[in-house]
């Protein structure tokens, strides 16, 4: 079975600066991904934040750039944001560039990362994130764990 797993990040407003995010941000959006899941648009789902952005990790079987998968994480976001003003967090909104959805999340401020693969029994999934910075910030913690031979001995065991 095809499945597609969905990142798409934004920064709706942080708690204490770009520190982190409200727990009332958080449990907003599990709610309505949770709505989602119910009604069959989503396999699975998690919430989480990376300092001040709002992380929604989606499982579902609508492949790459589906407009209700992008529009379900648009309409969080704006939920989001007007939680975010109503609890006067830092930023409220600031990754929000359009006003209104025109389906396809990219362009419009958000991060997008999504891949759709055959799954089996077994599949792990890593997820990095980060805030404030490029992805860049990833090369030299990946060289080590996967390129460099005095940590990984496979490289040189032949």
């Amino acid at each position: 079975m095809k499945v597609t797993l969905s990142v798409i990040k934004a920064d709706v407003g942080g708690f204490v600066g770009h520190s982190g995010s409200h727990p009332e941000i958080l449990e907003l959006a599990r709610k309505e991904l949770e709505k989602a899941r119910k009604k069959g648009l989503l396999i699975d789902y998690y919430v989480t934040a990376c300092g001040d952005d709002l992380q929604l990790i989606m499982t579902h079987k609508r492949g790459e750039n589906d407009e209700r998968i992008h529009k379900l994480a648009w309409d969080t976001f704006v939920k989001a944001t007007k939680l975010a003003k109503k609890l006067k967090l830092y930023g409220g909104g600031q990754d929000l560039l359009k006003s209104t959805f025109s389906g396809n999340i990219k362009g419009m401020g958000p991060g997008v990362a999504e891949m759709e693969f055959e799954e089996r029994p077994s599949e792990p999934v890593v997820v990095f994130m980060a805030d404030k910075t490029e992805p860049g910030a990833w090369n030299y913690p990946l060289y080590k764990m996967f390129a460099d031979p005095f940590n990984t001995p496979g490289l040189v065991i032949d």
